[in-house]
């Protein structure tokens, strides 16, 4: 049985129909950057989402960044975000000269916990990045309600949320901006590299888009000093034909998380879903006992397993600027030592996720 951590190629041969002559049609049309793939694609996106603008750009790690950009985040600012994530929420603040100032999590959803982040506040904060890790939503209206008390901008890091609700609402429409990651093994994944802004704000939209076309909203005429970060419309193509399979793939993930948890509620510590949301399962991630042992005895068996994430931001290299050491944010540091990510996607099977929970039980018996 050879197993996929996310199985691409079952994914392109559901779709391969579909996909192949749209590439083509973008090929013939000679439209490659901008064009009407992409408008169709942002009019789509924002209307899935229930927000009024979408703006493509290269990558989920650009969006975080001129997403800051347009907010006007300088150097010596502080933003308050989580330690358990993905290097990208941190690092774009770096590039940017502003300062990370990180919150422990709940030990329960592994997002930032907002009962911490006030206490985090100073003078110096500007904005506040909760991310919806693993597909769930962080807790948006205590986010939201802290930083309205104190003047603060949110930016919801949507990378891996991409059609998960909170209290019935679409992730990436609970905040000043939000942004998206189209990384292929995402929810919804291009064929390659490929990222989203999205906003209910006209003139943050506008700023947004002009700050992606190297600072320019008229050809040459430059107002402010940009990137260059755009998706391409073959990208935009393929995403759009994804998108209107996205409900049925993230209901498909949520019934494989749902046969794992029966499987492993006695051997394991499963996820944890909040009533208030609506997870989607980027990854089926469990806490277990004696990890690195574990993750060698299922590759023995062709088992594919990672571990998101082995060492939390303040931890690692990039950061020790910030003078942060072990024992900072135990909660993270706990979660990070016994994480480990299996096999999920809309394609697995159910004999696939009996085989490898039959393993892990196997291991702890």
């Amino acid at each position: 049985m050879k197993i996929q951590m996310v199985d691409m190629r079952r994914q392109y041969d559901e779709i391969r129909s579909k996909v192949e002559p749209k590439v083509l049609e973008v090929l013939e049309s000679g439209y490659y950057i901008g064009g009407p793939e992409l408008k169709a694609f942002e009019e789509k996106a924002a209307i899935y989402i229930g927000v009024k603008h979408a703006i493509g750009c290269a990558n989920g790690t650009d969006a975080l960044q001129i997403a800051m950009m347009a907010l006007g985040i300088e150097p010596g600012d502080e933003i308050i975000t989580t330690p358990f994530t993905f290097i990208a929420t941190a690092e774009t603040i770096k590039v940017l000269g502003a300062k990370s100032v990180f919150v422990d999590i709940d030990p329960e959803t592994y997002n930032i916990d907002p009962e911490k982040i006030e206490a985090a506040i100073t003078p110096k904060t500007k904005a506040i990045i909760p991310v919806h890790l693993y597909g769930q939503a962080a807790d948006m209206d205590r986010i939201n309600e802290v930083a309205k008390k104190h003047g603060l901008f949110v930016i919801e890091d949507n990378a891996q949320g991409f059609g998960a609700k909170y209290k019935g609402k679409m992730l990436g429409s609970l905040s000043a901006i939000s942004t998206v990651s189209f990384y292929p093994a995402k929810n919804l994944g291009a064929a390659g590299d490929g990222g989203l802004m999205l906003t209910d704000c006209d003139e943050l939209a506008a700023k947004a888009r002009m700050i992606a076309n190297h600072g320019q909203n008229e050809r040459y005429k430059h107002r402010v000093v940009g990137v260059n970060s755009r998706l391409d419309a073959i990208q935009a193509a393929i995403l759009g034909i994804k998108l209107d399979l996205l409900d049925k793939w993230n209901s498909d993930r949520r019934s494989a998380a749902e046969r794992y948890k029966a499987n492993l509620k006695d051997t394991t510590i499963i996820p944890f879903e909040h009533p208030d949301n609506y997870h989607i399962y980027h990854q089926f991630s469990i806490q277990v006992k004696r990890r690195d042992d574990l993750q060698k005895y299922l590759a023995d068996f062709g088992i594919p397993s990672a571990i998101h994430y082995p060492i939390p931001l303040h931890l690692q290299h990039a950061f020790l600027d910030l003078e942060l050491g072990k024992g900072s944010f135990p909660i993270s540091e706990k979660v990070a030592e016994g994480i480990i990510s299996l096999p999920i996607h809309p394609h697995i099977t159910e004999a696939e996720i009996d085989f490898i929970s039959d393993k892990i039980k196997e291991f702890y018996s």
